[in-house]
């Protein structure tokens, strides 16, 4: 299947991540970091705090997100048969709300990030599932509303800290792993595979969110190229 869009040597697909998966030979990639829909409406439709930004935090640039419909379940059993199959290990951002669709889930590392998000609506942690055969960590990193440690505005309801994904690279992969992405979404995995030099493969089935990914990446790589 021929990317969409290709930054930096890094393919992403406007595609669903199930036709993408089956082309996909067994363990292809060594380490696949993916932040699946949670089931719970952070899409907008039960949470309306993360679609229209809150007097509470005033963000003058602030812009509201679009109602979606992408967080009413969570993937199939299917998908994560397939996620196992083509990665050798794999990092899964909500397990706890799925945990029963993912097989062989035993585990002795869960990823804990700690938004130290005081009095906010928000989740204090959100918890991630590993195949890895490490101790249960902790990443602490502020993400409250807009009150974040980024400088960068939000363009997905569910985005992540590059930072984030930084800390994973290069806590839980190799130089030459080949990454993957099912769920690029605002496209923080990518810019941290770029900073990390690191080959990603991503996917995004929603046109417009793929559409504002390939902006945030093409300006975020092109600056860090440039310095």
């Amino acid at each position: 299947m021929k990317p969409d869009k290709i930054i930096q040597g890094m393919k992403f697909y406007n595609v669903d991540c199930m036709d993408l998966l089956k082309e996909t030979p067994d363990n292809y990639y060594e380490l696949a970091i993916v932040d699946v829909p949670y089931g719970i409406g952070e899409d907008g439709r039960k949470t309306q705090s993360r679609v229209v930004p809150t007097e509470k935090w005033k963000n003058p640039v602030a812009k509201p997100y679009k109602l979606g419909n992408w967080d009413n379940e969570t993937p199939s059993k299917k998908y994560f048969e397939e996620l196992k199959r083509v990665s050798k290990n794999q990092i899964i951002w909500g397990a706890n709300h799925f945990i029963e669709n993912i097989p062989q889930a035993n585990s002795s590392c869960w990823i804990i990030w700690d938004k130290k998000n005081g009095n906010a609506d928000f989740a204090d942690c959100e918890l991630a599932y590993t195949s890895l055969k490490t101790a249960v960590r902790k990443f602490e990193w502020l993400w409250a509303g807009f009150r974040k440690q980024e400088p960068e505005n939000r363009i997905h309801p569910t985005q992540k800290p590059v930072a984030l994904y930084k800390w994973l690279l290069k806590n839980y992969a190799k130089e030459g792993d080949k990454i993957l992405d099912t769920h690029l979404g605002s496209g923080s995995t990518a810019i941290a595979c770029h900073c990390m030099g690191f080959d990603l493969t991503a996917c995004e089935l929603d046109k417009e969110y793929f559409g504002q990914a390939m902006e945030r990446i093409t300006n975020q790589t092109r600056q860090q190229t440039l310095i």
